[in-house]
């Protein structure tokens, strides 16, 4: 056997690296926003033993909507990229590039195994140009084919190297092949089917058996004549050791997905749910459509489901020619290949195997599978489709007249392949390009249309994608995921009548309840997403939350475990006020999913509604605990602990802060909360510093203004608080706060009576019943020497507030003063406006006002604090309304269109 020399690696790289270089410009599209962009299994923070209990796109096995794809070795590849580039695309893609360059030079030493160096290198590089293999190599998710790729034709080494030169068995080569088959399954399900391969090579091809000699051995034992000789015994005894390994892969892999197939529907697979003879004639007629892929890959499509191929419902249609055909073609090989014991037939018989044996797990003759056509699962097959190219080349060029043509026919073959991979390539390199490319083979895939409007979606073009979304109905009336789409295209588009119209009909769709048949068994999970979306849009109009939680509930009776449900209706109870049932539903969410940080911190939310901030604060913990950058339980748990009032809480409030800015550096939010804290402590310092941080990300940040100078006047530097206090009320000229705090200072520390009167007069015009105000100016007045007029201003600010002690007293003086005015025939108002000296006995306005403004100190840190996302006059938290319109509307919006009509899963 000629090994792989440098000279043909350097070579197969070459034409690997410049067929597929542009695929580095590619960004993550189709299933790679699935098991790429919203796989937590990817990120440092989820625990690696999640990628052992979770599917290949996070969804854990148990569950339902899980499609059982069990592949952690190719997700562990994942979150290696994601570990060196997060979410770069260009690295993902390179790494399945060098796999495919890795592929490739180990299908060449396979290929060493029956073909003539010539041969097996012209196989090598038809495989490396196919293509049929730009969605397994341009696609991320193909990364799958590559890794059980690269195992199974390892294993199959392996298992060639367990005869020894004396024809005694060698069982370190058997050990490693069950082992590499393990891993070949651990990165795709068809892994396992290289047993079938090998037992194919021991029988055929190492011991050279040929099918009548199999018949007539089996023919003689069984008529007792002879027992079986020593070479078949010795091949049983290594193929049953292969067959054990194998059921005991399969009993394993069965238990992990809990003895459950995946559900699928009639829009992932139309034949699947179809009646006999159509599914049986259908799925028949699809194995000539895939080889004609292998032969033609002219006109390729990414996905290939719903109207892509028509049913085929009659004994009478033409198609089964093609059926019968290829049938035919294939026994004929078979027979070729199973009669005789030349290199010839055992090349053949090695080139079927790889192609019918990796392919039966997708070809729905046996089980049904997501898809109707997948490229990608062509990976392998292809494998023992260039072998038998390269054969027959092999055995027309050796016919002299012929030679030059089969070398420029295979030139020929291997030039446009290659310029047919290089420019589909191009084809992944967004969602749009994709999509609009698979519309030019095939225009009655609603999916298509769909997913094209998706894309335009992800460009805020919401008027284009409507037109995509409303052909999609129009191809498959009965979509209703399109009708879905249409809907929640409407309600981007602020027409909330045309949205509910869509949500309608798509509900209508809906298939009734039948008592004891599950549910999701009939149509996907996510469709019942319909109600959520509808009651999300109805119940922004107040008269309709009833008819909002009446959808909540239908989807519930459809599916007790449909977790959004709860979740929805969670927040919808909490806008209605029935606290207790919110809290319920959302521990029923917990119920059936406990590591679902933004459930711990809805409920939270609602525990802080019910005035229980110690069981708000537990629950935000738990949040945190499953997510330590929940940003927003972050926020808000830091803001319950500095409200609490209890220094011991402000430290690790402070590092929750500390740590929220760095996931939102530029929300000015949490830098004036830090700010509060510092003030807390008496930490000026630090406490104006983080204000300014504060107001120089938010201009006009109310409440950072006020307290930066509320922070100014108590710290004695009353003229820096001015200028913030001007500020403050060029953005807010109706900050009664702001208006009394500057009024104080002008008068106390600025000697500025004419300002301080300004201020309080404005503070009066836009509310007349301001004790506070109305004080203040009474107090102006007596710095004025206009004591007739104070006696009138502090008379009426007692028939404001009779039960205020200090405005009584200060009556009392200034009646006092006039009194002794009088006495001493001293007038009672001043032409000059002069202050009354040091010396004088006046109303104690400096140290009353200060009370007063020590007291609106602690008004403006609990009324001028504010929350994540809010400026108002108290401490505003992200509410589970809030929370949930990202969490369950959104979401639940995605669902319907991402995963229901944009990504298919095998």
């Amino acid at each position: 056997m000629a090994v792989v020399s440098w000279k043909e690696i350097l070579l197969l790289t070459g034409l690997v690296v410049g067929c597929y270089w542009n695929s580095l410009s590619c960004g993550f599209v189709f299933d790679d926003v699935s098991a790429i962009l919203d796989n937590k299994d990817l990120r440092p923070s989820t625990p690696l033993r999640n990628l052992f209990l979770n599917d290949f796109w996070g969804t854990p096995m148990a569950e339902e909507r899980s499609h059982k794809s069990y592949r952690p070795l190719t997700v562990f590849t994942f979150r290696l990229n994601y570990l060196f580039s997060e979410l770069s695309a260009a690295s993902y893609h390179l790494f399945n590039v060098v796999l495919h360059g890795v592929v490739c030079v180990l299908f060449l030493r396979v290929c060493r195994l029956f073909l003539d160096k010539t041969s097996s290198l012209v196989a090598a590089l038809l495989f490396a140009v196919h293509p049929i293999h730009t969605e397994a190599v341009t696609g991320v998710v193909g990364r799958a084919e590559l890794l059980s790729s690269i195992f199974l034709l390892a294993a199959f080494l392996a298992y060639t190297k367990s005869t020894g030169a004396d024809h005694s068995i060698v069982w370190a080569p058997i050990a490693l092949t069950v082992v590499l088959v393990a891993a070949a399954t651990l990165c795709k399900e068809q892994g396992i089917t290289v047993v079938g391969i090998c037992c194919v090579h021991e029988v055929f091809v190492a011991q050279g058996f040929t099918l009548p000699m199999l018949l007539d051995t089996l023919r003689q034992v069984l008529q007792g004549k002879d027992g079986f000789p020593y070479a078949v015994l010795q091949t049983l005894l290594k193929l049953i050791v292969l067959i054990i390994s194998t059921l005991l892969l399969v009993i394993i892999r069965v238990q992990v997905i809990q003895s459950q197939l995946p559900v699928f529907t009639r829009f992932d697979n139309p034949a699947a749910v179809s009646p006999t003879p159509t599914r049986q004639l259908t799925f028949n007629y699809l194995l000539p459509v895939n080889a004609w892929l292998l032969l033609n890959p002219s006109e390729l499509c990414c996905d290939w489901t719903m109207g892509t191929i028509p049913l085929v419902e009659s004994l009478l249609d033409l198609r089964n020619l093609a059926t019968l055909l290829f049938y035919s073609f294939l026994a004929l090989l078979a027979y070729h290949s199973l009669r005789y014991r030349h290199s010839s037939a055992k090349t053949v018989i090695m080139a079927l195997s790889l192609i019918v044996l990796p392919f039966i797990p997708a070809s729905n003759l046996f089980f049904p599978v997501g898809f109707v056509v997948a490229e990608r699962v062509l990976y392998v097959p292809s494998m023992g489709f260039c072998v038998l190219v390269a054969h027959g080349f092999k055995i027309v060029s050796h016919k002299g007249h012929l030679k030059k043509i089969s070398w420029l026919m295979i030139g020929v073959l291997l030039t446009t392949h290659a310029v047919k991979t290089f420019n589909r390539n191009w084809d992944w390199e967004s969602e749009y390009t994709l999509f609009t490319s698979a519309l030019k083979v095939n225009k009655n895939n609603a999916k298509l249309w769909n997913n094209v409007g998706h894309a335009l979606e992800n460009q805020n073009n919401y008027a284009k994608a409507l037109r995509f979304f409303l052909q999609a109905t129009r191809v498959q009336p009965d979509d209703i995921g399109a009708h879905m789409n249409v809907g929640r295209t409407y309600k981007n588009l602020n027409k909330s009548k045309e949205a509910e119209d869509a949500y309608l009909v798509a509900k209508s769709l809906m298939p009734q309840v039948i008592p004891g048949k599950k549910y999701a068994t009939r149509v996907a999970p996510n469709h019942l997403n319909v109600y959520i979306n509808l009651a999300n849009l109805i119940r922004a109009n107040e008269s309709r939350l009833e008819e909002a939680d009446q959808l909540y509930r239908q989807a519930i009776s459809m599916r007790p475990d449909f977790k959004q449900a709860y979740i929805s209706r969670g927040e919808l109870l909490l806008k209605m006020n029935k606290l207790t049932e919110a809290r319920d539903a959302y521990l029923r969410a917990l119920e059936l999913d406990r590591t679902n940080a933004d459930l711990w911190y809805n409920l939270a939310i609602v525990n802080i509604e019910m005035k229980d901030p110690s069981e708000a604060l537990k629950n935000f913990n738990h949040a945190l605990e499953l997510n330590p950058r929940h940003k927003l339980a972050l926020f808000n748990s830091a803001l319950l602990m500095q409200e609490s009032g209890e220094p011991k809480f402000w430290p690790e409030a402070n590092r929750r802060f500390l740590t929220y800015v760095e996931e939102e550096p530029d929300d000015a939010n949490g830098y004036f909360n830090l700010g509060m804290l510092a003030m807390d402590a008496n930490e000026n310092a630090a406490a104006e510093r983080w204000m300014r941080k504060a107001i120089g990300l938010q201009a006009g940040f109310r409440s950072a203004l006020f307290n930066l100078a509320l922070l100014y006047s108590q710290s004695k530097r009353e003229v820096d608080a001015l200028p913030v206090l001007d500020e403050l009320l060029r953005y807010h000229p109706e900050h009664i706060k702001g208006l009394i705090l500057k009024g104080d200072i002008l008068m106390n520390h600025k000697k500025d009576t004419r300002g301080a009167k300004i201020c309080f007069e404005r503070i009066l015009r836009m509310d007349p019943t301001n004790v506070q105000g109305k004080h203040n100016l009474c107090v102006v007045y007596f710095e004025e020497r206009d004591l007739p007029r104070a006696e009138r201003c502090l008379e009426e600010t007692l028939a404001l507030a009779p039960n205020e002690e200090y405005v009584r007293r200060h009556l009392s003086i200034v009646r006092s003063k006039m009194a002794a005015m009088s006495a001493a025939g001293q007038p009672l108002t001043s032409s000059e406006g002069a202050t009354v000296t040091a010396k004088e006995e006046k109303p104690k306005r400096v140290r009353e006002g200060a009370e007063e403004v020590a007291q609106g100190e602690e008004e403006g840190r609990v009324a001028e604090t504010v929350g994540k996302g809010a400026e108002d006059d108290k401490n505003v938290r992200k509410s589970s309304a809030e929370s949930l319109e990202g969490v369950a509307v959104d979401q639940s919006e995605s669902l319907d269109s991402s995963q229901s009509d944009k990504r298919t899963k095998e």
